[in-house]
């Protein structure tokens, strides 16, 4: 596909420039204020829009292998193109768990099959994510992105420093479930205002940070890079930010819920369950303040479908989970950059730069490269409707809300994976 996208505002280098770009054969072949036009190229016109290199979610579920009444890895990377995103991280909690070179083969094979995005597999770090013995960590360091336990936490101090000195070994980073399993106590909430009120068990804040601070101890010990997944708390940002410091390699992502949500917004209903839960006002204000201070890097959507059946069970009875790529952009960009808690800019840093930084993983919108963009209207309102989406889960607590910024076209090597339908 060759063309120009015409007069959109280009993200360049950290800032915005109204200019054109020329794609030929996949790539990025000249950006400019204006392009001539030429023979055999189309011109798409995207006046009073916004051209963004494609986001990167580093932390997804895809469902497939095993789970694949809930999401396939089309519907989820269909879902990811509506959404911005041209490269999604996989995690593995699946069937079968891809804790070894062969276990991994069944997921690598529908990605080749049917993904629309660059999906890129995690390891998991024990042996079907039992907790009990290390993964083939050395058979799969090639193959996939990074190692996780995504779901459950490493339990075993022991068997979590094993893990980091050999994925320090193979040059990959350990990426982290944080979550004390014996804090836990069945809890289906945050441990707070709302869980007392209603008679439901809480989870502690404790249960997260607890294991963050653990394991902050083994990362300075091993020198492993480490991550930690959708961090909640402000203990755990307080944590974090003294690891920063002090010289740690460590680095961490929250998810959009929890910096526009607290658990004074709870719904008994299975669209406000997720592990972990909405927390406080207060950690939402720290999650915000950790962003500003550069203490959290990445905005992941932590998207984890289910089906109407296993989300139907209100806050006690429902699955953790909900679904985040196709709301996450345009709900940042009300909630956060239109009211200028955020910028622009420091918004697609947290979406594709920090990601690319930190994993290695995504496109820069420069000559050379391969034309993996998204192209957003910032400008029409809309209600986000479950209805339609791409991917096969629908339970999210942004149902009904009123947003900004619409994915027009988003492309993956110069081919259009997702484009709507405009009025001309």
């Amino acid at each position: 596909m060759n063309c120009i996208i015409h007069g959109a505002q280009v993200y360049e280098d950290g800032a915005f420039f109204k200019k054109d770009i020329l794609i030929e054969d996949g790539r990025i072949a000249s950006i400019a204020a204006e392009l001539p036009l030429f023979p055999g190229v189309s011109v798409s016109p995207f006046d009073n829009c916004f051209v963004f290199p494609g986001f990167t979610d580093v932390h997804v579920h895809l469902r497939e292998p095993g789970f694949s009444y809930k999401e396939t890895i089309a519907t989820g990377t269909a879902a990811a193109a509506r959404g911005g995103y041209t490269s999604v991280c996989a995690m593995p909690n699946l069937n079968p768990v891809p804790d070894s070179a062969e276990t991994l083969v069944p997921e690598l094979h529908a990605i080749r099959r049917d993904a629309r995005v660059h999906v890129y597999p995690y390891g998991s770090i024990t042996a079907g994510e039992r907790g009990e013995a290390l993964s083939a960590m050395d058979e799969l360091a090639p193959l996939v992105c990074a190692f996780s336990d995504d779901g459950v936490g490493v339990q075993s101090d022991e068997l979590m420093e094993a893990a980091m000195v050999k994925a320090k070994s193979l040059g990959k980073r350990i990426v982290a479930h944080c979550e004390v399993n014996a804090l836990l106590h069945s809890g289906c909430v945050h441990d707070g205002a709302f869980a007392r009120s209603h008679g439901l068990p809480g989870i502690s804040s404790e249960s997260e940070w607890r294991m963050v601070a653990r394991d902050l101890a083994l990362a300075r010990k091993t020198g492993c890079g480490y991550h930690v997944c959708h961090i909640s708390t402000k203990e755990s940002v307080a944590l974090i930010r003294t690891a920063k410091r002090d010289g740690i390699d460590v680095s961490c992502e929250t998810a959009p819920h929890y910096l526009t949500l607290c658990d004074e917004d709870l719904v008994d209903d299975g669209r406000f369950k997720m592990n972990p839960p909405l927390r406080a006002r207060e950690d939402r204000d720290a999650l915000l303040e950790g962003i500003w201070d550069g203490t959290v890097d990445i905005i992941a959507t932590d998207h984890a479908p289910h089906s109407a059946e296993e989300k139907a069970g209100g806050l006690r009875g429902a699955k953790n989970g909900i679904v985040g790529l196709e709301t996450a952009f345009p709900v940042l960009y009300t909630e956060l950059v239109k009211p200028g808690v955020i910028t622009l800019e420091k918004l697609i840093d947290l979406l594709h730069d920090a990601p690319m930084r930190i994993f290695g993983l995504g496109t820069p919108l420069a000559v050379g490269n391969p034309a993996d963009l998204t192209v957003f209207d910032l400008c029409g309102k809309y209600a986000v409707d479950p209805a339609e989406f791409q991917t096969m889960g629908r339970a999210t607590p942004f149902e009904g809300w009123r947003v900004n910024g619409r994915c027009l076209l988003t492309m993956v090597g110069g081919e259009a994976v997702w484009e709507e339908e405009r009025k001309r």
